[in-house]
């Protein structure tokens, strides 16, 4: 696994994690839209890019923990739009009370 910093930028309705590798330029992104339903805050994970050049370094999988970290932390649900996401969502049943 690749030595990654992931930072979030959060604006407001709106944002991304970005996964930075020492020595490449290219970076891993998630994105995500937050929204309220009946049931409080959710964040509607949309895509999860990873530029050919990162790929096979658990890129993807770390922008998702990131995600599901700050789930925890902050309080909000996750719909995963995303293929991926919604993949890794059925690998960790887990995670199950975090999937709105």
């Amino acid at each position: 696994m690749a030595e990654v910093e992931i930072v979030r930028l959060d604006q407001g309705q709106a944002g991304e994690y970005h996964a930075h590798v020492p020595g490449h330029s290219a970076l891993g992104r998630l994105t995500w839209i937050a929204r309220d339903d009946a049931a409080g805050p959710v964040r509607v994970a949309e895509h999860t890019l990873v530029p050919r050049e990162l790929e096979g370094q658990g890129i993807a999988g770390q922008l998702v923990a990131a995600l599901i970290a700050d789930a925890r932390a902050l309080g909000f649900r996750i719909v995963p739009q995303c293929s991926y996401v919604a993949a890794q969502f059925r690998r960790h049943p887990e995670w199950a009370d975090l999937k709105a």
